[in-house]
């Protein structure tokens, strides 16, 4: 595979190429401002180049060969189609579809497994495609190949007791209390479903500024949210007021949150959802299980497997926490238990225990790296900000850090004169450039541009610049990676 580590994919030239070598890469390079924008715009001029995407975003090419089989095989004329792991996943697809067009999604088996193809009317196609974004629980791309290539299945029974061991030790939690997601959004999108069986009709709580498709999943999925971007002490305010006067399923917010980096006051927030009678969501992908403990905390903690527990970014995962303390554990465990376990894929469960054996010690170099480089940015003339964990809230993370934890890997930096210099400072940097986050190898990318390009106003309305450029540190030495980064800031002076 391609050391990205000392010859990271950032030149023009590398555009479209898959973040790492892999047919199953789940990052592809934007290595420049108008890449990115040209991705959110779908210019050809990026679009053809793409080998790759994040897989929820970007339709890996082996899923794309699936569904176009499927397409041959099932579809009628002028329908499209997608393909689920299961029956149970395609019937969710399909009564998305149903609600959002009022059409319907006929659900087909393939023939292999469980797997089921879901043809639908192409006119549809961006419903279709926001539900594959948003639930996380299309197909992977190794099921895919393997249908492709008439490959006998491959049952996950053989690593779920390992991953699940592995992810409890961690965590400090019984093994009973953890399930495992085919990717940390179908993770939060089955936390969502139970808890409108819990409680119907009852809107959620979105409490500071979230991923993109954490929030998308409340809004579209459920019975609506409310939303507090800002997660300060106003919001806390108006939060209480909002639950003295309506009974909500559930709060869901990070720790910290993506990408402003700012951590909840979580005592506050359990002490609010105990008062009144909801379950409390943390989402700690970007902390990680090895800096942060939030077991105790929380009634559910999610995190993406996809991310730090990985490190390779060859293969997606997630995974719930469940408080066996909680009032709620003995309703969420009997909803949330094996229901992910079911989509999953052996050989996929095989790439994410192997990758994971070193996670924590990759923490460790990851976490010494990112605090010193950020330190080093913080005091550089040409940044306005840092956004990192030790800088936006740093009691309330220390709070729930871990003795021998750090601060985590990723951080957020906008340059003074943003609108000119972001750009050019972008385009000059020396690193990988593409989405997703918690690799061995450091990635940057224009956050708000790729998250939000749709709705920028209201992003900056929320505190989040639309030249904001996030960082996800890896194990680069970090004198070298300081330099690349005093390089770039280098030719804003030409």
């Amino acid at each position: 595979m391609h050391d990205l580590i000392d010859n990271p994919l950032w030149r023009p030239e590398d555009l479209g190429r898959p973040i790492p070598d892999s047919p199953h890469a789940v990052s592809v390079c934007l290595p420049t401002w108008r890449d990115n924008i040209g991705y959110e715009e779908g210019e050809p001029r990026v679009t053809s180049r793409l080998r790759a995407g994040y897989p929820r975003f970007v339709f890996n090419p082996l899923c794309s060969q699936l569904f176009a089989d499927c397409r041959n095989r099932f579809a009628r004329e002028a329908e499209a189609c997608q393909v689920y792991p299961t029956r149970a996943a395609a019937e969710r697809f399909g009564r998305y579809f149903e609600s959002k067009t009022g059409t319907t999604a006929r659900v087909v088996p393939v023939g292999y497994e469980d797997v089921q193809a879901v043809c639908y009317p192409q006119t549809h196609d961006r419903i279709a495609r926001d539900y594959w974004q948003h639930a996380g629980e299309g197909i992977s791309s190794r099921r895919a190949e393997a249908i492709l290539h008439s490959q006998a299945p491959q049952s996950p029974d053989d690593h779920i007791p390992l991953l699940r061991a592995r992810i409890a030790a961690l965590a400090g939690v019984a093994e009973e209390c953890v399930c495992l997601f085919p990717s940390g959004m179908a993770a939060l999108a089955a936390v969502d479903r139970a808890l409108h069986v819990l409680f119907p009709k009852r809107r959620s709580v979105q409490f500071g500024f979230p991923y993109v498709d954490t929030l998308k999943i409340q809004q579209k999925f459920g019975s609506g949210v409310h939303f507090f971007p800002r997660g300060d002490e106003g919001d806390l305010q108006q939060l209480e007021h909002l639950l003295q006067r309506e009974p909500v399923a559930g709060l869901f917010t990070e720790f910290p949150s993506n990408p402003l980096l700012q951590s909840p006051d979580l005592g506050r927030l359990s002490d609010l959802t105990r008062q009144h009678d909801c379950p409390l969501i943390v989402d700690e992908t970007i902390a990680s299980l090895a800096n942060v403990d939030l077991a105790s905390v929380a009634d559910v903690v999610s995190t993406s497997l996809t991310k730090y527990f990985s490190g390779v970014g060859d293969v997606m995962g997630g995974a719930l926490l469940l408080n066996a303390s909680s009032p709620y554990f003995t309703d969420l465990s009997t909803l949330l238990t094996g229901q992910g376990e079911e989509l999953l894929w052996g050989a996929d469960l095989a790439v994410l225990e192997q990758n994971s054996r070193d996670f924590a010690d990759r923490m460790r170099g990851i976490n010494f790296g990112a605090a010193r480089l950020a330190e080093f940015l913080r005091s550089h003339p040409r940044v306005r900000r840092v956004y990192a964990p030790q800088f936006e809230s740093p009691a309330m993370y220390q709070m729930w850090q871990r003795p021998e934890g750090g601060y985590g890997g990723l951080f957020s930096l906008s340059l003074h004169e943003e609108a000119s210099c972001g750009p050019r400072f972008f385009d000059a940097l020396r690193v990988c450039k593409g989405p997703n986050l918690g690799m061995s190898y450091t990635l940057a990318c224009p956050y708000t541009i790729l998250a939000h390009y749709g709705e920028l106003d209201f992003a900056e309305s929320c505190g989040m610049s639309r030249y904001l450029i996030r960082v996800s540190v890896g194990l680069e030495d970090s004198d070298d990676l300081s330099g690349r980064f005093a390089d770039a800031l280098a030719c804003l002076d030409d």
